[in-house]
């Protein structure tokens, strides 16, 4: 079958549109270029979306933190395609896993979208902390036990094999991508019950499956319940507003992150904004933030496969621009902390209070800018995960790992993404500022 887009025309992401937007939103556009900026300290090795390089494409990563050698911990990423990549504190490659292939030659390849975490599932053998990636291309999840000193590697895959698809009723349903995508896990702190919450491709769909250990020592899941998010919106002036997308395409979920602290999902939908809800999917989710580009109306064009936007009517937010993606949480020792967020159209992120009685308040941005000639910044980035606990000698104030979606100086002309390692104490004091 056709190999799966990597990248779909989303709303302002073109650079032809971008330049359009930016005559009707000057202010805006200037508005986050004074924001302060961190560097990396190390970069992981390019990966390439071609042939030669295993169509390995970078997208979302996942801390670890080994407790007993805090210094040993490990990332875990996603590489599309390309599988799932494992890190040390030096962004040192030290496991690569593929995404498994489909049925058949012809039906859909693995591809791993996001990844998170586990702690303590109590697996046949013992509690093990697990990996978990969302499988867009066989629509299933996908789990992987973590070892720091297994020989071979740290993660082992122990998926249940009879593990059903998340959303999709047979292959042909499979193939059309409209699977597995953003994803989250979740613990629930009163039952010890673990969950996780996976949005749905080019839909607005979001589903609540719980985890299930198996007696041969996999895991499986089931699905609980699922939310639809909004797909249009009556604006203030009393016109309906539904993103430029693809014919058939609705704004979709991808970044996810749930505060354990008090149940709350908070869901970046690409084109519209931030949703903070239940984690069970249960009560009424409310919007905390916008995008810029919220309510500009937008005409496709099926030559060109891009949106052309028509004139803003003002009703945007003024922290982020479309698309809204990796989204994570910075705690601090005082139950206080962040929510970052990856605003994707303009290379910065934005950190929202974490505490619900002062509703998630803006409290700053930052930019990961180049630390020289030869380690750049964060562009277009995808997804990112922070950890705000002393990993030995090279983060003891905790890490930043961000997704950089034009990785360069390029290896000719092919392009490239990879990960940064941000020392999390330039990102606090950058939002202190």
């Amino acid at each position: 079958m056709p190999e799966p887009r990597t990248r779909r025309p989303y709303v302002f992401l073109m650079t032809a549109t971008l330049v359009a937007l930016a005559v009707t939103l000057p202010a805006q556009a200037q508005a986050s270029s004074g924001l302060p900026a961190v560097t990396p300290r190390a970069e992981t090795a390019p990966l390439h979306d071609d042939e030669a390089g295993g169509n390995s494409d970078a997208d979302d990563p996942a801390i670890w933190r080994n407790a007993a050698q805090p210094g040993r911990s490990l990332v875990v990423a996603t590489a599309k395609e390309g599988g799932l990549r494992v890190y040390d504190l030096d962004a040192r490659e030290i496991q690569s896993l593929p995404a498994p292939a489909g049925p058949t030659p012809e039906d859909a390849p693995g591809r791993f979208n996001n990844v998170d975490l586990v702690h303590g599932l109590k697996l046949s053998a013992g509690p093990a902390d697990l990996a978990v990636t969302s499988d867009r291309g066989n629509d299933r999840l996908r789990f992987y036990r973590i070892d720091r000193d297994r020989a071979g590697g740290p993660l082992t895959d122990v998926t249940d094999p009879a593990a059903a698809p998340v959303f999709s009723a047979d292959q042909e349903e499979i193939n059309d991508q409209r699977t597995a995508y953003g994803l989250a896990t979740w613990t629930d702190r009163a039952s010890g019950r673990s969950y996780a919450l996976v949005s749905r491709r080019e839909t607005t769909s979001v589903a609540l499956l719980e985890l299930l250990p198996t007696r041969s020592g996999t895991v499986g899941y089931r699905k609980l319940r699922t939310i639809d998010l909004p797909s249009s919106f009556t604006l203030p002036d009393g016109t309906s507003w539904t993103p430029c997308l693809e014919p058939g395409e609705l704004p979709q979920v991808e970044g996810m992150v749930v505060d354990p602290a008090n149940g709350v999902l908070y869901a970046g939908q690409e084109d519209v904004g931030i949703w903070r809800l239940r984690a069970d999917l249960t009560g009424t989710p409310r919007l905390i933030d916008k995008v810029r580009e919220y309510g500009v109306p937008g005409t496709y064009d099926e030559a060109t496969e891009e949106c052309t936007p028509g004139a803003d009517p003002g009703y945007g937010g003024s922290r982020i621009s479309a698309d809204v993606e990796g989204l994570t949480l910075l705690p601090e020792a005082d139950g206080d902390g962040y929510l970052l967020a990856s605003s994707q159209g303009d290379n910065t992120f934005a950190a929202y209070d974490r505490e619900l009685e002062d509703r998630n308040e803006y409290e700053g941005g930052f930019r990961v800018t180049a630390a020289s000639a030869t380690l750049d910044g964060s562009e277009e980035c995808d997804g990112a995960a922070a950890l705000n606990a002393p990993l030995g000698r090279r983060y003891p104030n905790g890490l930043l790992v961000v997704q950089d979606g034009d990785e360069t100086p390029r290896s000719g002309d092919r392009a490239a993404t990879g990960f940064k390692f941000v020392d999390l104490a330039d990102v606090l004091t950058a939002l202190d500022d």
